[in-house]
């Protein structure tokens, strides 16, 4: 059982759809309501990202860019959410959601797990934000991010929902080229780990096993979930190291 009362068991209780249940092949695009309407449909957990707009609105998207999913270069923050909101992805016609509109979607039928992504900025807008419209939501919901400032702030903000560090052994300068080499081996050490006092950790699959993860359940009685599981293997490899997995590509 965990030691962490505000980590329920829904948190690891059904599988967790990688931005929803997307499928390329069929025009349903990650993140987009389609996907979570179908992950509420096959009842499983899911799990999807924001990013702020210009105006600070929480937009229910991957990257920083337009760029892979709307072929347009335009980065989300420099975008007002209606702007965004009108786009449709290139290949489906469909708009991107606030995450208004997603939860709106969900509506509490199946747990949900928002990762706010950050741009190590400081800027707790984001943070703010879905504080305010989690604070309306009726259903199972956690929040996560790597930025531990976002789990402080929320913290800060007294919200009362789990919060998860999302984390990885290796931060490179190529796939993390917004952090500088100390903020790096800062992340790497889990140095604001005591801090941010998450409730639950998000691990990278590639990672299994590994120290942090085993101390974590072992150690602090934390529940482990971990991301991207696509293979069979990987799904060994999560069920003998963690509790959950956040899935794609299949249906666990």
């Amino acid at each position: 059982m965990s030691r962490h009362p505000n980590a329920p068991a829904w948190l690891i209780a059904r599988p967790i759809a990688h931005r929803g249940l997307h499928d390329a092949a069929q025009g349903i695009v990650e993140n987009s309501l389609t996907a979570a309407h179908r992950a509420v449909g096959k009842n499983y957990a899911i799990e999807c990202d924001v990013q702020a707009s210009k105006d600070g609105e929480a937009i229910v998207f991957h990257d920083e860019t337009l760029a892979r999913l709307v072929g347009t270069p335009d980065a989300i923050g420099m975008l007002m959410a209606t702007e965004i909101t009108r786009l449709t992805y290139k290949n489906a016609q469909e708009h991107i959601p606030t995450l208004e509109d997603f939860l709106s979607t969900v509506a509490g039928r199946v747990p949900l797990i928002v990762e706010l992504k950050s741009r190590f900025d400081g800027d707790p807008s984001l943070a703010r934000r879905v504080a305010q419209l989690a604070a309306r939501y009726r259903g199972p919901l956690a929040l996560k991010s790597f930025d531990t400032q976002i789990l402080c702030t929320l913290r800060e903000l007294k919200i009362g929902l789990p919060l998860g560090l999302v984390a990885q052994a290796r931060y490179t300068a190529e796939e993390w080229p917004q952090l500088n080499a100390l903020a790096r081996k800062n992340l790497e050490a889990l140095v604001d780990f005591p801090r941010a006092r998450p409730d639950f950790l998000s691990w990278h699959i590639g990672d299994l096993p590994h120290s942090v993860p085993m101390l974590c359940r072992a150690g602090l009685g934390m529940k482990v979930m971990v991301w991207t599981v696509r293979t069979k293997a990987q799904r060994a490899d999560a069920a003998r190291w963690a509790d959950q997995i956040v899935f794609e590509g299949f249906e666990a």
